[in-house]
């Protein structure tokens, strides 16, 4: 059973958390444009970042979160900007075509599969060990695309992979990599962040998938093979947990469907000690799928903090749907974060960084009131 010291030094995750992105500063927003206009090198971003990273940890650190993230503020796109830098894998530009959400696209961008993969010089090493430098006594939260987003969102480029089962072997294998090297840099809080499963839950977005000519079935059984075959055998004091998200760019959505159809398999064959659960709206269904929840150490932290406006929820219809859930999963197994993060991609959604804050701080606020 986890403690309930919010600021104990105790496994995550931990019971007011959050998923990991911040809205990027004004300031980061405005350097990164002066480096693609070639008007600031690359240290002299470096440096903003450094510091604005800097400011936002001690933002968290205040408020009373326990761990602490980067907010993801070196990153275009919360999956791309990893992905791309995987050994056998290239991003690039198409043409036309970016992502559809509800009511909006995203940019052009797009990544391919072109050679065998693994984990070797990345840069997000190097993000991590900055984040660890200033994150002091509190735990540092490294977040990553899950395994099954190269597959879900990337192309495989049939002379590098003409055997997919080969693709996935080799894709959980450059992940176990990643993991390590991750650990080996001091890293003790890992999240995985995964759209996939969501899409699985949509009526919508599996015909989409048949469509293009896969058997939703043999996807849900080969990502959770994947994911197992990257996360076993790991050190006992990492914690991995895992984010599932139905979409948040500019504060809108791509997929609407409750976590029943693979309920059963997330909680109950997928080797992670945590998992984020989208609740902020009726489009992620009820608390029943919790059921498949077995595992006593397995921890589920409910998103029913909104990080799509910056209107605060009710505190006393926040522990009412949490108290719901508790008839699912014990109480001491319950968490509570935003359903997401503030800035998927460099965007960001539509509320203020003050906003922001006292959304956070909200979660920590409701946690010491349930948990104490």
């Amino acid at each position: 059973m986890q403690e309930t010291n919010l600021q104990g030094r105790v496994r995550p995750p931990f019971r007011a958390d959050q998923v990991g992105s911040l809205l990027r500063p004004e300031r980061v927003k405005e350097a990164r444009q002066k480096r693609l206009q070639g008007q600031l090198d690359e240290v002299a971003l470096r440096a903003i970042e450094d510091e604005e990273i800097t400011r936002l940890v001690a933002k968290q650190k205040e408020i009373g979160l326990t761990a602490v993230t980067d907010g993801e503020l070196r990153r275009s796109w919360w999956h791309f900007d990893f992905l791309e830098h995987l050994d056998g894998v290239q991003g690039y530009e198409p043409q036309v075509g970016g992502i559809q959400f509800h009511t909006v696209t995203t940019r052009p961008r797009a990544i391919r599969v072109v050679g065998k993969l693994g984990f070797s010089q990345h840069p997000m090493l190097d993000h991590f060990r900055f984040l660890q430098s200033v994150a002091g006594d509190h735990p540092a939260k490294m977040t990553i695309p899950s395994p099954s987003m190269l597959h879900f969102r990337g192309e495989i480029d049939p002379q590098a992979y003409p055997d997919e089962d080969q693709f996935f072997a080799d894709l959980g294998l450059a992940y176990k990599q990643a993991i390590q090297a991750f650990y080996d840099a001091g890293c003790r809080y890992l999240q995985l962040d995964d759209t996939a499963w969501a899409y699985l839950c949509s009526d919508e977005q599996r015909a989409q998938i048949v469509a293009k000519g896969w058997d939703p079935q043999r996807l849900e059984d080969k990502y959770a093979q994947t994911i197992n075959a990257a996360v076993q055998g790991r050190p006992s004091d990492l914690a991995i947990t895992m984010h599932i998200c139905r979409g948040n760019f500019r504060s809108t959505w791509i997929s609407s469907g409750g976590y029943e159809p693979v309920a059963e398999t997330l909680f109950q064959r997928l080797d992670i000690d945590g998992f984020f659960l989208e609740y902020d709206s009726d489009r992620a269904g009820g608390f029943e799928p919790l059921r498949f929840v077995e595992r006593k150490s397995l921890q589920i932290v409910l998103g029913l903090i909104t990080s799509k406006t910056g209107q605060l929820e009710s505190k006393d219809e926040v522990k009412r749907r949490i108290e719901e859930a508790s008839k699912f999963v014990p109480l001491e197994q319950l968490c509570l974060s935003p359903q997401c993060g503030f800035a998927s991609t460099e965007e960001g959604n539509l509320l203020t960084e003050d906003e922001q804050w006292a959304k956070l701080a909200h979660v920590v606020e409701i946690s010491r009131e349930v948990w104490g």
